[in-house]
């Protein structure tokens, strides 16, 4: 036998494999169970369904620690921290008995599950938090290392802090980074993704042609202070804020709520801070001295839906619209479902039933209550009606300081009055459409527990339509005291504002209305018609100089001429204050027990001294203690940036939401934010478009396209289809047309007859002019029940709930709609004539022109063939017909190579690479 002699190198190698194989399985079998990684996945996949927030069979919960350590209903413990042999669960895992064996009625766990969960038990059965639960605490920064083979790909290609996070993911996925993009590509990408479409000329062609090392720098801070960006990111929101320019269901009637995206685009322009943009849209009227853009943020949540169709219960609807503030707080501005724990505790994250309606509480005690007005609503007055509003505001200054606030709120917004939809117990009378209390003769109704205490005068709208109406106010009963007896005069239909003195009346009471009138003919006539009444002290300051001017014009802000109303939040003051209840199974009919207004317990409760309304839950909310707020931002931009979320369900970073693929750099974006940008969005997007992730080439390459066909680890640039919004306004852009005009209501531009069918009020889309036709896709009017249909052909909403992430469609509506479009085809039109008016003659020159200005680049040479022969084609066939000629132009004397460069046009508009953000 021969012996063969290896070298001791290969004993070194094989001993050293041998010590890593043992002292691995040593730690392996003794390391820490991690709950969140290993056991919350495994309960939520095989038990949370029966053991959960819906379901608590046996009494035995999983979704808390302290559930899952109580006794079960058997009278036993199912996990004993330490002890997995004598934990009921674990022995329900090994049973026969299909009855008793669990998980029950499905297949049961394997060998490796149970071990885990034995190992986790005795190591004490600890709980651990969501990572999205915990709050953001300061990462450390990836430092990349030289190996023993040398440097994996190129260090040098990171740029910030960004890169090292993506860089570190990279080598562990065994993957390069790709080549930076070109120039043009990435004018064309940042333009797109930081003001909604491409650069400005002038903007572009400095970028072009500048060699400093700075140059990209210089573009990015150029685009970020352009007015289109406040433009391009509140496209973005709006979908969360739900705006529309109605109002929903089945009316569907107008809203007049512009002057919130206005705000809205202010808000980016100026990079106002995150926390304070989040605080006055929530809370904007309950700031000290709320200004009117304060009170204009809130329509955030007036963005509701109201139910202008008769017969419906206002109170339903009101709720409705409260429970709709709830659930989108949560899921656009903290990123998790809270919708589910209305009707029960959660079934995956640490949320009980209860909670649900703690947070409602916090909205609950707003002054709207789904009126046809949409009260209440904030007056911006004009022209001579501001002139003497200033006037009053100063007098009230000087002579009575501690009315001022009252009675200035209540000339702009209306409030607080008591609406006359709130009536019960009506005899003789109605609610008018459900909207406003009607009498008849001898008619009566009833407004419960009102405390007018200290209140002396009322003011109330109405409508008459005969001479010599009485109005009664009693004081608890319809047959008690009279507390004032009203002429009501004959309005003639139209509506007016009027006001009495009343005698002081203590306490909270019911007051009941009576109306009598001998003119009304029959029994089903109506003579009076109420909207509102508030109750207040007399106009003070009489025996002052100035009065008589303060108080004129106090009375004619009562009807001002063309004043902008926009509704807004209101808290009801404390006499009209309402109580929370739980809903059992979430049936607003059912109320269950009262609770007070608060956060999850499992978030932290609010902080000290935060008062339980909107203004505390944007403390809480806006804290860098939550978890949820900066992480939820900075992943939505992040998606809007790369085309997904570092977490990709941007709408849940909860338990069931997908985990993300670098947590650390979220985190580090998200502390970036808070603590060293100082909650600027404007220098966190930054931060994000400066790094050599963003800057890469788009192109694929076969390695990463098998490691990674959807670039979750960003070995290559985002390559996505454009926003339905963007695709317009860069179409409108190239061929010209694009108006710059911005703010103001909403316009109307070309679409096809028949696509509005709006009941009732007859409303009808009138083709905006003046150049309005042309203006931003943000500015167009949004009917929810027949929304734009170009927009939705990409992927618009409706706007009828809160939408934090719109799923980009591939449809051959879509190139049906570019192709036939009005707006496009007037595009191609003037995008045409453009090119002419620059390249008089030349084919060859026309289109690589038309191919320089869509895309700031040269055309190659096989592009070139293809456009050419494009235009030859439909040359030929334009000079064989004159007709189609005029109809690809619009224009009678059009001759063929017109109508050809019109399609040259048209396919530039209609190219992948026009279309999508490479």
């Amino acid at each position: 036998m021969r012996f063969i002699k290896i070298p001791m190198a290969y004993w070194i190698v094989v001993s050293s494999i041998i010590l890593v194989t043992v002292v691995s399985s040593y730690f392996v079998s003794n390391n820490k169970v991690d709950f969140n990684a290993e056991i919350k996945p495994l309960l939520n996949k095989k038990c949370i369904t029966c053991h959960g927030g819906v379901k608590r069979q046996a009494g035995f919960s999983l979704l808390f620690r302290s559930d899952a350590l109580a006794k079960s209903k058997s009278g036993k413990f199912a996990i004993i921290p330490g002890d997995a042999q004598n934990s009921e669960m674990i022995k329900r895992l090994y049973l026969k008995d299909p009855e008793e064996r669990m998980p029950y009625k499905h297949p049961p766990l394997n060998n490796d599950e149970i071990a885990l969960l034995i190992k986790w038990i005795n190591q004490g059965a600890e709980w651990g938090n969501h990572w999205a639960y915990v709050p953001v605490k300061e990462p450390s920064i990836p430092t990349a290392t030289k190996g023993l083979f040398g440097w994996f790909g190129k260090p040098e290609w990171i740029k910030n802090n960004v890169d090292a996070f993506i860089y570190e993911k990279l080598k562990q996925e065994k993957l390069l980074p790709a080549e930076l993009a070109n120039k043009p590509t990435i004018l064309r990408r940042v333009s797109l993704d930081l003001i909604g479409m491409p650069a400005p000329e002038a903007i572009a062609k400095k970028y072009l042609a500048s060699t400093k090392d700075n140059a990209y720098e210089q573009l990015v801070d150029t685009l970020l202070s352009l007015p289109q960006y406040g433009e391009k990111w509140t496209s973005m929101w709006m979908d969360m804020a739900r705006y529309a320019d109605t109002k929903g269901f089945e009316k569907d009637d107008a809203r007049n709520i512009w002057r919130y995206r206005d705000w809205l685009i202010d808000a980016f322009n100026t990079d106002k801070p995150y926390n304070i943009f989040l605080t006055e849209q929530l809370a904007g009227d309950l700031l000290p001295d709320p200004t009117d853009a304060q009170y204009i943020a809130t329509a955030f949540h007036r963005n509701t839906l109201t139910n202008d169709e008769g017969g419906t219960d206002n109170e339903e609807f009101r709720t409705a619209a409260v429970i709709d503030r709830v659930n989108t707080t949560w899921v656009s501005l903290m990123g998790t479902s809270f919708a589910c724990v209305q009707c029960h505790s959660h079934p995956y994250d640490p949320f009980r039933h209860d909670e649900y309606y703690k947070f409602l509480a916090l909205f609950n005690n707003t002054r709207d209550e789904d009126t046809w007005a949409e009260y209440p609503v904030l007056k911006e007055f004009h022209h001579t009606d501001s002139v003497k509003f200033i006037a009053l505001k100063n007098w009230l200054h000087k002579n009575a300081p501690n009315r001022e606030k009252e009675i200035t709120q209540f000339i702009k917004t209306g409030q607080p009055a008591i609406n006359s939809l709130v009536a019960e117990e009506i005899k003789n009378g109605a609610l008018a459409d459900t909207k406003w209390l009607q009498f008849r003769n001898k008619g009566s109704a009833k407004l419960k527990n009102i405390d007018i205490t200290g209140f002396t005068q009322l003011y109330y709208r109405f409508i008459s339509w005969k001479s010599g109406g009485q109005f009664q106010l009693h004081i608890d009963s319809v047959n008690g005291e009279i507390v004032k007896n009203i002429s009501i005069e004959n309005s003639k239909g139209a509506w007016k504002i009027a006001n009495t003195s009343i005698p002081q009346t203590i306490g909270k009471h019911a007051f009941y209305l009576t109306y009598s009138n001998a003119q009304l003919k029959s029994p089903e006539e109506n003579g009076v018609q109420f909207d509102w009444f508030h109750f207040t002290q007399p106009f003070p300051g009489k025996d002052l100089p100035g009065f008589a001017l303060a108080y004129q014009n106090f009375e004619a802000l009562f009807y001002p001429t063309g004043a902008t109303e926009t509704p807004i939040m209101m808290e009801n003051p404390f006499n009209l204050s309402r109580s929370t209840h739980v809903f059992e199974r979430g049936n607003w009919l059912v109320k269950g027990k009262t609770v007070l207004a608060d956060v999850p317990a499992s978030l932290g409760g609010l902080p000290a001294g935060a008062p339980r309304n909107r203004l505390g839950l944007a403390i809480w909310l806006t804290d860098k203690k939550n978890p949820l707020t900066s992480r939820t931002i900075v992943n939505r931009i992040w998606e809007q940036l790369f085309g997904q979320g570092i977490a990709e369900t941007l709408e849940d970073l909860g338990t069931q939401g997908i985990a993300p693929t670098h947590e650390s750099l979220l985190n580090y974006l998200s502390y970036e934010l808070m603590n060293t940008h100082h909650w600027s969005l404007k220098k966190t997007i930054k931060e994000m478009v400066m790094s050599a992730t963003y800057q890469q080439d788009s192109k694929f390459n076969k390695d990463a396209m098998v490691k990674d066909p959807f670039n979750k680890f960003y070995a290559r640039g985002p390559r996505i289809r454009l926003s339905a919004e963007q695709i317009r306004d860069q179409a409108l852009m190239v061929s010209g047309l694009l108006s710059n005009r911005m703010y103001g209501p909403s316009v109307m531009p070309y679409q096809p007859e028949g696509v509005w069918k709006s009941p009732y009020n007859g409303a009808t889309w009138n083709l905006s002019k003046e150049g309005n036709q042309y203006r931003r896709a943000l500015y167009t009017y949004l009917k929810r029940s027949a929304p734009y249909p170009s927009m939705l052909s990409f992927d618009g909403t409706s706007r009828e709930v809160c939408t934090v992430r719109r799923i980009r469609t591939n449809t051959p509506l879509q190139a049906l709609n570019l192709l036939n479009d009005s707006v496009y085809i007037e595009a191609a039109q003037h995008f045409a004539q453009r090119i002419k008016n620059l390249v008089p003659e030349n084919m060859s020159k026309q289109i690589s022109k038309g191919y320089e200005l869509a895309f700031n680049k040269s055309i190659s040479a096989a592009q070139q063939i293809v456009f050419e022969k494009l235009y030859k084609n439909a040359f030929t066939k334009y000079s064989q017909d004159s007709l189609k000629a005029e109809q690809i132009t619009g224009d009678k004397k059009a001759d063929p190579a017109a109508a050809a460069l019109v399609m040259v046009a048209t396919a530039l508009l209609n190219t992948d690479e026009f279309l999508t953000k490479n």
